[in-house]
This record gives C-alpha cells, structure tokens and sequence, in this order.
C-alpha cells in the first residue's frame, strides 16, 4: 500500500504515518517545511517526506507530483493537516472567545487549511485515482461535539465542514472504485494543538497512538470496498466486531 499522509510531521499525522509504515505501507508525509518532512520521514521505515501547503493549489499539485512519482502512485490519502484553536486564541480551553471577537484573518486561515486543504488535495489526487482504477481517501476529523463548543470559531466550523465535504465525496465517488471514510479520535488528543499547560496534565485525553489500527486496517485487504463509514479510533475494537458479525 502505498500512502499519503498530510500534515504528517507531528500529532495524529505522524503516529499514523509511523502505524502504516510499521505495517509495511510505503508512506509520503507532508508538512509546510520540506526539511522538517524529510526530517521526519528518515525515522521511517521506507517513509519520504515532502513539502506541501495545503492552502496554496500549485504547492498541493508539485506535492501530489512529487509523492506519486517517489511511490509510484498513490492508493490512499489520508487528508489531515489542519490546525487548531491555538492559533486563534491560545487559551481557548480556559478563556474560550465569542465569534464576534475572532479575527477575520485568523478565521480565514482556519478554514483555509483545514477545510479548503482537504478539498485542494482531494480534487488533485483523485482523477490519478480514477485512472488508475481505484483508490482510497480517509478525512481525518472530529467529534460532533467539538463542532458546535463555545469558543470553538472557527476550528468548530471547519471541521464541520470537512465531514460535510467528505460525505458529499463519498457520494460523488460511490461505484468509482474510490472509497471516502472519515477517521476521528474520539476526543481530545495530547498533541499540538492543544494549550501546553492543559495537555500536561493529560487526564481523559487520548494518545495520538489511537489512530494506529484504524488506518492500518482502512489500508488493509479487509477494508477494501469499505465506503462512507465515519470509523471513530477509541470505538475501533467493538465496531470492528460488530461490522464482522453482521457479514
């Protein structure tokens, strides 16, 4: 299998970019600083590391150029570079904003990256895809809940956004032989994007670990033909045998 992970360098990216090369897949993973990427990567088995700006279209196109040339192709995306509320408001878990007060620009890089990114990546790797007879694309998102939290402008919004997207992918792809997921934790995640004082004190957030046996299994022989299912990671384990004894 080989995989495109971005937004790989750190959190939930890398310990799925470390999971699927572990499991043997041939993996590419981006981040905004190319060094930083192979930096990244040469801890990986059989891993690459690519530049990629998942907000600007010619960077997204040289990127998808770059990581199907070096795999030689692509049979899965995993869209997850994003960002979080830290870089609206830093302390947003304890002195969260109403939306009135959110910056325009702050807003509009959110959403750039974590909603129009995901589009940006989708649109240019799936006619690759399509030609090539087959694929698949995990959207990496978030529970509802985080969708609709006080203070949450506008990471809220665009994670909303991205499942909404996804879904309508999954819907435009259905009988292509490219499949659409979507793949979220399940709560709140010890990695960057959360204030450093607040995941210091680690209770009740999950490891970005948790994201390791969905992805491999969405890369995986089993998971082939798996279509527009929303697979939540700390839920995996019992929905992975309820799935098998409906079969």
């Amino acid at each position: 299998m080989k995989v495109l992970v971005t937004g790989g360098t750190s959190g939930l990216g890398l310990a799925m970019a470390s999971a699927l090369a572990a499991a043997g897949a041939s993996v590419a993973l981006t981040g905004r600083s190319g060094e930083r990427a192979e930096s990244v990567a040469a801890g990986l088995p059989g891993a690459t590391g690519i530049e990629m700006d998942v907000r600007d279209e010619s960077s997204v196109a040289r990127a998808v150029d770059r990581a199907w040339s070096r795999l030689d192709g692509i049979d899965m995306l995993v869209n997850n570079a994003g960002i979080g509320m830290r870089t609206v408001n830093p302390r947003f878990m304890t002195e969260p904003q109403g939306f009135w007060e959110v910056p325009s620009d702050a807003f509009r890089a959110v959403i750039d990256t974590n909603l129009t990114g995901y589009f940006l990546v989708a649109r240019e790797i799936t006619p690759r895809m399509l030609a090539a007879g087959g694929g698949r694309i995990v959207n990496i998102s978030m529970n509802h809940s985080t969708m609709r939290r006080a203070g949450f402008v506008p990471y809220g919004p665009s994670r909303a956004g991205s499942e909404a997207l996804s879904r309508i992918m999954a819907a435009d792809l259905r009988g292509t032989g490219v499949t659409v997921n979507l793949l979220l934790p399940g709560g709140a995640t010890v990695t960057g994007m959360l204030p450093q004082d607040v995941a210091a004190e680690g209770h009740g957030f999950l490891s970005p670990a948790v994201m390791g046996p969905p992805i491999v299994w969405l890369a995986s022989d089993d998971a082939a033909g798996v279509h527009d299912e929303r697979i939540v990671a700390a839920e995996f384990g019992p929905w992975l045998r309820d799935r098998e004894s409906r079969q």
